[in-house]
């Protein structure tokens, strides 16, 4: 059994979860593995196949942990020569028989870029309402589960820029827990709501319609560790250089779209352009 750090840009993906007739990641590294024989071509999956998280649709990861009875060659340079460019493997580790990467996970990370300007927001007051909802609760709330909604919560916010970094970690995460709660601190930040909310959140009680909370956008969202304390994951250096290279590549992309997109907005706003 063999347990890899797997990294993606989730914007294409319609989630982690197989899924017919859309692209997944999961589906992505099962097609990965079947072209390198892997796979048997009557198998859905290999043998103990798992992995540590279900992100949604849009949801990018760093550390998404898949495992499964792997052979002794199959490094992540290997696994990436099957790969596209926007999921790579980059670390390995060596697990024991039983292992299973979503029950043997103990901690969860996700991270939330939350666009929020200092004009527009209290800082303290998303301080303030993450506090709240720090501890275990029963957040039936902010998902549409009916079960697995009682989570011990932990967490922060940090200011770069014109953004509030929302950092939270957990054993497991309900559906739509994270874009909900972000949701909710963006919500508390601006003033639309006030910090007795979070109360009425964290209450028996379901929300009734207006006062339920929306998810915020799923493309902010990463996946950013996974905590295995018996595992000890080996980055291949070649492959970690190369998702590298190729996350940087995308980035340089889409950063001068962004500069494309200023140039439009100030266009669009100008006198000569009229």
């Amino acid at each position: 059994m063999r347990a890899y750090r797997a990294a993606y840009d989730g914007r294409r993906f319609h989630g982690f979860q197989r899924q017919p007739d859309v692209p997944t990641v999961s589906d992505t590294l099962l097609a990965a593995l079947r072209e390198l024989d892997v796979l048997a071509d009557e198998a859905d999956a290999p043998p103990g196949y798992a992995a540590a998280g279900r992100t949604d649709a849009g949801v990018s990861a760093v550390a998404q942990t898949v495992a499964f009875d792997a052979p002794d060659w199959l490094t992540p340079r290997a696994f990436d020569s099957e790969l596209p460019p926007d999921v790579r493997v980059w670390a390995v580790a060596e697990a024991p028989p039983d292992f299973h990467a979503t029950h043997d996970a103990t901690c969860r990370e996700y991270v939330y870029h939350l666009h929020a300007p200092t004009e527009s927001v209290d800082d303290e007051r998303a301080t303030a309402a993450l506090d709240a909802l720090r501890g275990e609760h029963d957040f039936h709330n902010l998902t549409p589960d009916d079960d697995g909604t009682v989570r011990d919560l932990d967490g922060e916010i940090d200011r770069d820029g014109d953004y509030l970094v929302v950092r939270v970690r957990a054993g497991g995460f309900a559906r739509q827990l994270v874009r909900r709660l972000v949701a909710l601190l963006d919500e508390i930040a601006r003033g639309e709501r006030d910090l007795g909310t979070v109360d009425r959140v964290l209450a028996a009680e379901p929300l009734p319609g207006p006062a339920g909370v929306p998810a915020a956008p799923a493309e902010p969202l990463v996946l950013a560790d996974v905590t295995y304390p018996d595992l000890n994951f080996e980055r291949d250096p070649e492959a970690a250089a190369s998702a590298r290279e190729i996350f940087r590549e995308r980035r340089v992309r889409h950063a001068t779209r962004a500069r494309v997109a200023e140039d439009l907005v100030a266009g669009v706003g100008s006198e000569s352009a009229e």
